[in-house]
């Protein structure tokens, strides 16, 4: 499973630098004028994450193997879509293109600006919130037009019928009143039918804020206020220099590493923006470890073993068998599969198990 985020914003907030830091290299055309980002520019980011390395420490001793097998990531793909204008949601700038372009993927990442440039031109912006209610008004009116454009199926003895159209019914009326349809309380099957209608404001949204170096290391502070103002979680909540990005995509490791404690922070804002999407989508990882590789996998939090397996393979949902599962840490301190059930710290699992953040797991396949 690949997360793919839009990242939004107005013209000159700084979107495009962010995208440009976020993947290390020049990818966008950056400058300081509206509309610099024509097309959606795209890129697979790895998620950072520590236990693979640990994983083929472990792996390639006890396998007795010469190098270490291959690192292979969870990956987040992030996408760049052109800068938004009020008006967007009647075709005004880029309106149609970025209404087409933002329905593709699965989280909207707002950016927002909160940083001092006397030089960038700005389209009427004041504060970070009024960007954001900007662009989420765009949103919400591109969501009632396309609501308003489904047929009554006027009366109907189809019952699935009668109740979808309940369902655009209850959504227009929230959206004429200024709620998201995120926000719209539904039952199971109500939700259902909402997602059937591809709408915007039902998409998981992230709010970067996009603020000054020597604000970085107030982080915790500015997103505690601002998630209150914006009536968010502070998953949903991330501030990020894009400029300090910039730069610290083009040191070494260790250089990012004293980067980062001169400027009073511990993580980049790359990982920071990462775990929250991750938060924010209800996103788990699981980790497989062999003489190939060790990998890291994308799933929704709460589904099974079985479909797990699917997330590797689709045969693998039909053909499973059992998942044989150990913790990280057991793993890790135990030296691998072998002594892992040796000493009783694998267990096998059925196709109903529900998978857990960390687990390395094999799973077990028929023919």
């Amino acid at each position: 499973m690949s997360l793919s985020v839009g990242i939004v914003g107005l013209p000159n907030v700084g979107k495009s630098t962010l995208f440009n830091a976020l993947l290390k290299k020049q990818q966008a055309y950056v400058a300081n004028f509206p509309f610099a980002t024509i097309e959606p520019n795209i890129g697979v980011v790895p998620v950072p994450d520590e236990r693979l390395s640990k994983l083929a420490e472990v792996t390639k001793k006890s396998e007795s193997m010469v190098n270490l097998p291959p690192e292979v990531p969870a990956t987040v793909e992030f996408v760049d879509i052109a800068g938004l204008i009020a008006g967007a949601s009647k075709g005004e700038g880029l309106g149609n293109k970025f209404l087409s372009h933002i329905r593709e993927t699965s989280a909207i990442c707002h950016v927002v600006r909160a940083f001092n440039d006397p030089e960038i031109v700005k389209q009427g912006i004041t504060d970070p919130i009024t960007d954001l209610d900007t662009v989420e008004t765009e949103l919400k009116l591109a969501d009632f037009q396309t609501l308003e454009k489904q047929k009554d199926p006027g009366n109907t003895p189809n019952k699935e019928l009668v109740k979808w159209w309940e369902v655009v019914g209850k959504l227009k009326d929230a959206l004429q009143k200024g709620i998201p349809a995120r926000d719209v309380l539904l039952s199971e099957e109500e939700t259902k039918i909402a997602k059937s209608l591809s709408l915007l404001t039902a998409k998981p949204i992230l709010v970067v804020l996009n603020v000054d170096e020597n604000d970085l290391s107030r982080g915790k502070e500015i997103e505690a206020e601002f998630a209150k103002k914006m009536k968010l979680d502070l998953n949903q909540i991330v501030i990020i220099c894009a400029k300090t990005e910039s730069e610290l995509s083009d040191l070494s490791a260790e250089d990012q590493k004293v980067y980062m404690k001169d400027l009073g922070i511990e993580k980049s804002g790359l990982e920071r923006l990462i775990q929250k999407a991750f938060a924010t989508l209800g996103l788990i990882t699981f980790l497989t470890a062999g003489e190939k590789e060790v990998r890291a996998w994308t799933i929704k939090d709460g589904i099974n073993a079985q479909e797990a397996a699917g997330v590797i393979h689709t045969d693998f949902i039909k053909k499973f068998i059992k998942a044989d599962i150990v913790s990280f840490d057991d793993f890790v301190n135990f030296s691998g599969w072998k002594a892992s059930r040796d000493l009783g710290k694998v267990r096998s699992e059925g196709r109903d198990y529900i998978m857990m953040d960390g687990e390395v797991v094999e799973f077990k396949i028929g023919t």
